[in-house]
């Protein structure tokens, strides 16, 4: 039996996660932006409610492709608000639209977003050294200075919490604690 962070339960879906995703660097525009949007969703949530739904959502938003998705009108949106496969909070599907618009404008400043975004981490994961998920904290100076940022450039949903469980979900940081198989990066 391995060895994994304490947060993962038993579900399948979140040992896949946190077995191949979670802490592990993603360097793909669209990948980054998916993260981006979940996240978003998650807010007020648990992180299990939206992994569940994570098929529901691509299929949902063109499988996160801002191209499209900066284009939805008003009509498109309430067919999305209709969708019982995703989270219907208009705040957080409206944020979809708006998050792709800026995304773009970011994409296009920057050359990607990539390399926008792991600036915040000068382009290297943070590994951290945490002995139980307890001592992980909920922000960091990193965190809330990317949250202003992307304020800054008319993001939503992405406060300082939203932006370090982005950070994590990306690998632009490795909280898998000591006793995690994954701690590091090591398998």
């Amino acid at each position: 039996m391995k060895n994994r962070c304490d947060w993962v339960t038993s579900d399948p879906v979140y040992i896949d996660y946190h077995d191949n995703e979670w802490g592990r660097p993603t360097h793909n525009d669209t990948e980054l932006f998916e993260m981006l949007c979940l996240e978003g969703a998650q807010a007020g949530l648990s992180w299990i409610t939206i992994l569940k739904r994570r098929e529901n959502y691509r299929k949902a938003f063109d499988n996160f492709n801002p191209d499209l998705i900066k284009d939805y009108d008003e009509e498109k949106i309430q067919e999305l608000l209709q969708d019982e496969g995703i989270i219907r909070n208009k705040l957080k599907v409206r944020s979809v639209v708006n998050n792709a618009q800026a995304f773009l404008k970011v994409q296009k400043e920057f050359g990607s977003f990539d390399s926008y975004i792991w600036s915040f981490v000068d382009g290297e994961p943070i590994l951290n050294n945490w002995k139980d998920h307890s001592e992980v904290p909920a922000s960091t100076e990193e965190s809330v200075k990317m949250s202003k940022d992307l304020k800054k450039r008319g993001f939503k949903f992405i406060g300082p919490t939203i932006c370090y469980a982005y950070m994590q979900s990306t690998g632009m940081v490795n909280d898998h604690v000591k006793e995690c198989f994954l701690y590091h990066g090591s398998k």
